[in-house]
C-alpha cells in the first residue's frame, strides 16, 4: 500500500497560511523578546531622519523669507536696474525713465546703515512716494497718529520701520533712531510702520532726497525699480536696456534677484543636507548590521518555518518587513523631532544655522506636506535597504543545513567570494575617478558620490580584512586570549559585521575631524598673514554707512604714538547679475612683493612697462569667472569700464563668492573716491594699544564711533564665528558616531546570544561568568582597534577628498591637510574602550543563561 506524501502549502506569500501567520508571530516575539534593540533600531532611523528634516525645514524657512523679503521690496517691478554698492549717477534715472517701454519707474537709494548699539545694520531705503506708489507700495509708509494731511512722508527727518525692525530695535512710532553715517550720528524720528515688508527682516523707509542728504549719498542712485507697459516682454527689454547701463550696472528680473539670494547660502545648504543624509546612512547601517545578526542567529526558525510551507518569497517579506515595522515608527518620530528641533532653531538662533548667510532674518518654520513625505520615505527606505541583504540571504539558505546547529558562521563565509572582492575593488576605484570630475552645476556631485563609494568600498572590504588580520595574529599562551583570537579567527564573518559597523562610523568621525582641524589652521595661518599691525580700526563693525574722510585720515596719520598707518576701502561691485557681487578691496600692495600682504597660492606676475595696473584676485573668482593670473580684464568701476591685469591669485576664506584687492593709489586714481573704512596702525615703541585707542578716539570728531581690536582679539572672534559655523557639523557628526556605537552593541549583543551554546560549553569546562566576560570585552576591543586602524586609513581618504575636492568645489578655497593626531588617538581610545564594555556589556543576557540549558540545544 501507497502512503500518500505529504503536501505542503506553497502560497506566494505565505502570509496568510498558518505557517505565514507563524512567522509573522515569530518576528513580532523578536522585538517583544529584545525591546531595546528594536528601540535602538527606532531612534536610529528617528536621530537621521530628524537631522535632515530640520536642516532642510530651517534651510527653506530662512531662504523663503528671504525671498519673499526681496520681492516686496521690489513690488510690482518687473524689472530692477541695480548697481554697486557705491551706486551709480544719478541722470541715469533720467534716460531710463524716457524710455517707450516703460510705464513706470521709481528710483531708489539703498544703504546698511550702522544704528547705534548694534552690530548688524538696518537697511535704509530713500524712495520717491509719487513714484514708489505705482511701483513699490509697500514701501509707502503709514503715519502713525490721525493728523490729516501730513508730510511726514516727505519730512527729511521722518523714518518708517517695518515691524521686524522695530521689534529688534525696542522702537515705538515717535521714537528717535541714531545711525552713524562717517563718524557722526544721525538722528531720525520714527514717524510710522511700513504695511507690509516680510514678517521677518528689518528695512527703513524714508523720502528719497533726504536720504541722499541726510545719508552723503548726494547725486548716486542703488537701484531703479521699473514697471513696464502691458505686452512688453521682460527678457527683450532687458537685452535692449544693457547697451545704455554704465559699467557694473545690470538690469534684473525677480527670478535673477531669486537666483542670487539662493547662490548665497546654496552651497552651505547642500553640504549641510549632505551632513545630515549621513546620519539617516549609519541609521540604515545599523539596522542592517541588527538585522544581520538576528536573521543569522534565527537562521533555524526561518529554516522550520520554510518545512511548514512558507516559501523564499515569503521569508524575504517577513524579513523586510521587520525592517519595515522599525522604519515607520522611526521615520514618523524623525519627522516629529525635526519639526520641534527646526522651530527651536529659528526661535533662538536664527535662520543662519552658524553660517551667517542668513542675519538680521528671523523666519518661522512651516510645515511642508512634500518635504516631509520624501524624509519619510527616505527613512522608510534606509530601514528597509538595511534589511534587505540579511533578507536575501536567509530566503536563499537550504532548510536543511540552517536546521544544523554551528551553521551560523556558513553564510557569512560567503561575504568573501570572488563577487566581494571585485565589488569592494571596484567601488573604491570608482570612487578614485569620481574625484577627478568636474563640480555639476557649481556643487561638488561627483565629490559626494566619490566619498559614498570609498565608503561602500571600505565597508565591503572589511570580511577579507578581518579573516587576514585574525588569521595572521599570533596566538599567545594564556587560554582566555587564545580562545578569543581563535574565536574571531574562525568566525572571522561575525567579527566582520561589527567591524564595518565601526568602520564606518569612525572614518566618518576621522574625515569630519581632518576636516575641520586643517580648515580651522587654514584660517588661523591666514588671519595671521593678513593682520601683521599691532592694532586696527574700523569705521563701523557693519554696514556701508560708515567712512573714514580724508580729513579722517590726516588726524589718524599725525596722532602722536601713530608711527604708520596703511588704510583700506572695502565695497562691492557687480560683474553677473546673477551671481552675489563681489567685495573690491583697495590697500596698499607692492606690486614686486605681493606676498607680503597677500596669501598668495602661486608666483605672482611680475609688472612690466606698459602693462595696466595689477589686481590680485581670490581663488574664486578663478572657478567663477575665470580670471586666471596673467590674463586682462576689465573692471566696472565708477561707472567705467577700466583695463586690469590680474597678477596673482591669493586665498581668502571670508568672502565665498570672489574678492579682488586692488592697490589703493590705482583705485584712488581710477575712481576719484577718497573714502576708507579701516586702517592698521603700526605704533611707535613704548605706546600701548590702549593709549594709542585713547589719543585716537579724543583727537577724531565722532571718534567714539570707531572700532578697534587687537590681532589676538580679531583671530579669536573669528575662530569662534568658524566654530559656530561648524556648530551644526560637529552635532550631526555626534549623532553618527552615538548611533555607530549602538551599532556596536547591537553587533556584540546578537553575537553573543547566538553564542549561547558556546558559553555553555566553556561554563562545563569551568570557565567562569567573569572570564567569559573578560573574553568577550577582549575580542570587542580587538576588532574595535582593527575597525579603527581601517576607519583611520579610509577616513583619511575620504578627508583628502573633502579637503581637496569638496571644499574648492562648493566654497572656491583651497588648504593644506592636517592630521589631528591628539584628537584621533584620543577617539580611537574612547572608540576601543566603548566597543569593549559596549561587548561586555550587551553580552550580559547571553552569559547569564543556565549552563546545561545552553548545551542542550544540541541534543
Amino acid at each position: 500500500m501507497r502512503v500518500p506524501s505529504v503536501v505542503r502549502p506553497r502560497l506566494p506569500w505565505g502570509i496568510f497560511s498558518s505557517a505565514g501567520a507563524y512567522g509573522v508571530a515569530l518576528i513580532g516575539g523578536e522585538a517583544r523578546g529584545h525591546p531595546l534593540r528594536a528601540i535602538v533600531g527606532i531612534l536610529a532611523i528617528a536621530a537621521g531622519v530628524a537631522m535632515g528634516y530640520s536642516v532642510d525645514l530651517i534651510n527653506r524657512a530662512a531662504l523663503t523669507e528671504l525671498s519673499a523679503t526681496v520681492n516686496s521690496l521690489m513690488g510690482n517691478a518687473d524689472v530692477e536696474i541695480r548697481g554697486p554698492r557705491a551706486g551709480f549717477d544719478e541722470s541715469l534715472y533720467a534716460r531710463i525713465a524716457r524710455l517707450p517701454d516703460i510705464e513706470t519707474a521709481s528710483p531708489v537709494v539703498e544703504v546698511d546703515a550702522r544704528v547705534a548699539g548694534r552690530t548688524e545694520p538696518l537697511k535704509l531705503l530713500g524712495i520717491d512716494v509719487f513714484r514708489a506708489g505705482l511701483v513699490t507700495p509697500n514701501l509707502i509708509g503709514r503715519v502713525a497718529g490721525t493728523r490729516a494731511g501730513s508730510l511726514d512722508l516727505l519730512d527729511p527727518d521722518a523714518v518708517f520701520l517695518s515691524p521686524a525692525a522695530l521689534t529688534w530695535l525696542g522702537l515705538q512710532p515717535g521714537a528717535h533712531l541714531a545711525v552713524q553715517v562717517g563718524l557722526q550720528s544721525v538722528v531720525l524720528r520714527v514717524a510710522g510702520v511700513l504695511p507690509a515688508t516680510g514678517e521677518a527682516v528689518r528695512v527703513g523707509v524714508m523720502d528719497i532726497g533726504a536720504a541722499q542728504w541726510r545719508l552723503q549719498r548726494l547725486g548716486s542712485l542703488q537701484r531703479i525699480d521699473i514697471k513696464l507697459k502691458p505686452g512688453v516682454d521682460v527678457a527683450t527689454f532687458t537685452r535692449s536696456v544693457a547697451p545704455l547701463l554704465p559699467a557694473g550696472v545690470a538690469a534684473v528680473t525677480p527670478l535673477d534677484n531669486a537666483h542670487r539670494t539662493s547662490q548665497l547660502s546654496r552651497a552651505y545648504r547642500a553640504n549641510l543636507n549632505v551632513l545630515a543624509l549621513v546620519a539617516l546612512f549609519t541609521g540604515a547601517f545599523l539596522i542592517f548590521t541588527m538585522q544581520a545578526l538576528a536573521v543569522l542567529r534565527r537562521r533555524a526558525q526561518f529554516a522550520l518555518l520554510r518545512t511548514l510551507g512558507v516559501t523564499r518569497r515569503g521569508v524575504l517579506w517577513l524579513i523586510v518587513a521587520e525592517g519595515a515595522a522599525l522604519g515607520v515608527p522611526g521615520a514618523l518620530a524623525g519627522l516629529a523631532l525635526g519639526f520641534a528641533l527646526a522651530a527651536a532653531v529659528l526661535r533662538y538662533a536664527g535662520g543662519d544655522l552658524g553660517g551667517g548667510y542668513f542675519e538680521g532674518v528671523q523666519p518661522k518654520v512651516q510645515f511642508d506636506a512634500l518635504a516631509a513625505l520624501m524624509f519619510f520615505a527616505l527613512g522608510l527606505c534606509a530601514s528597509i535597504i538595511g534589511s534587505l541583504a540579511p533578507a536575501l540571504e536567509a530566503a536563499r539558505a537550504s532548510p536543511a543545513q540552517a536546521l544544523k546547529a554551528g551553521d551560523e558562521e556558513a553564510p557569512l563565509g560567503r561575504l568573501r567570494t570572488r563577487w566581494g572582492v571585485t565589488a569592494a575593488l571596484g567601488a573604491l576605484a570608482l570612487g578614485l575617478a569620481a574625484t577627478q570630475l568636474p563640480p555639476l552645476a557649481g556643487l561638488p556631485v561627483f565629490g559626494y558620490a566619490a566619498i559614498a563609494l570609498l565608503l561602500l568600498g571600505g565597508v565591503l572590504a572589511m570580511p577579507f580584512v578581518a579573516h587576514a588580520v585574525f588569521d595572521a595574529l599570533p596566538r599567545p599562551q594564556r587560554a582566555l586570549p587564545q580562545l578569543a583570537l581563535a574565536q574571531l579567527a574562525h568566525a572571522p564573518g561575525r567579527a566582520a559585521i561589527g567591524l564595518a559597523g565601526i568602520v564606518a562610523s569612525f572614518s566618518l568621525m576621522t574625515a569630519m575631524a581632518i576636516m575641520v582641524s586643517s580648515f580651522r589652521i587654514a584660517v588661523d595661518d591666514w588671519l595671521q598673514l593678513l593682520l601683521p599691525a599691532p592694532l586696527y580700526l574700523r569705521a563701523a563693525p557693519g554696514g556701508d554707512s560708515a567712512y573714514l574722510s580724508p580729513n579722517d585720515q590726516a588726524v589718524i596719520a599725525a596722532t602722536k604714538g601713530v608711527e604708520r598707518v596703511e588704510f583700506l576701502r572695502a565695497t562691492q561691485i557687480s560683474l553677473q547679475a546673477r551671481l552675489p557681487p563681489v567685495s573690491l578691496l583697495a590697500r596698499p600692495i607692492d606690486p614686486h612683493n605681493p606676498g607680503a600682504r597677500l596669501p598668495l597660492t602661486g608666483a605672482p606676475v611680475m609688472p612690466r612697462a606698459g602693462d595696466p595696473p595689477p589686481v590680485w584676485v581670490s581663488e574664486a573668482m578663478v572657478d567663477l569667472y575665470g580670471m586666471q593670473p596673467g590674463r586682462r580684464i576689465l573692471l566696472p568701476l565708477a561707472g567705467q569700464h577700466f583695463a586690469v591685469i590680474v597678477a596673482g591669485t591669493w586665498r581668502d576664506y571670508a568672502r565665498q563668492f570672489g574678492a579682488i584687492v586692488i592697490d589703493e593709489r590705482d583705485y584712488r586714481r581710477l575712481t576719484r573716491d577718497t573714502r576708507v573704512t579701516d586702517a592698521a596702525l603700526w605704533l611707535a615703541p613704548g605706546v600701548a594699544p590702549a593709549q594709542a585707542i585713547a589719543r585716537l578716539r579724543e583727537g577724531l570728531a565722532g571718534g567714539h564711533q570707531l572700532a578697534f581690536a587687537e590681532p589676538g582679539e580679531i583671530r579669536a572672534t573669528s575662530l569662534r564665528i568658524f566654530d559656530r559655523s561648524f556648530a551644526v557639523t560637529y552635532l550631526l557628526e555626534a549623532v553618527a558616531v552615538i548611533i555607530g556605537l549602538f551599532g556596536i552593541g547591537a553587533s556584540f549583543g546578537a553575537q553573543a546570544l547566538a553564542r549561547a551554546r558556546e558559553f555553555g560549553v566553556l561554563r562545563h569546562l569551568g570557565v567562569t561568568r567573569r572570564q567569559i566576560g573578560a573574553m568577550l570585552a577582549l575580542e570587542g576591543a580587538l576588532v574595535a582597534l582593527v575597525g579603527v586602524l581601517s576607519g583611520l586609513t579610509l577616513g583619511s581618504g575620504i578627508a583628502m577628498v573633502l579637503v581637496h575636492v569638496v571644499n574648492p568645489q562648493s566654497f572656491h578655497w583651497t588648504m593644506d591637510l592636517h592630521m589631528p593626531w591628539r584628537l584621533l588617538t584620543t577617539l580611537a581610545s574612547a572608540v576601543v574602550g566603548a566597543a569593549a564594555l559596549t561587548a561586555l556589556w550587551s553580552a550580559r543576557t547571553a552569559m547569564s543563561v543556565d549552563a546545561v540549558r545552553a548545551v542542550r540545544d544540541d541534543w
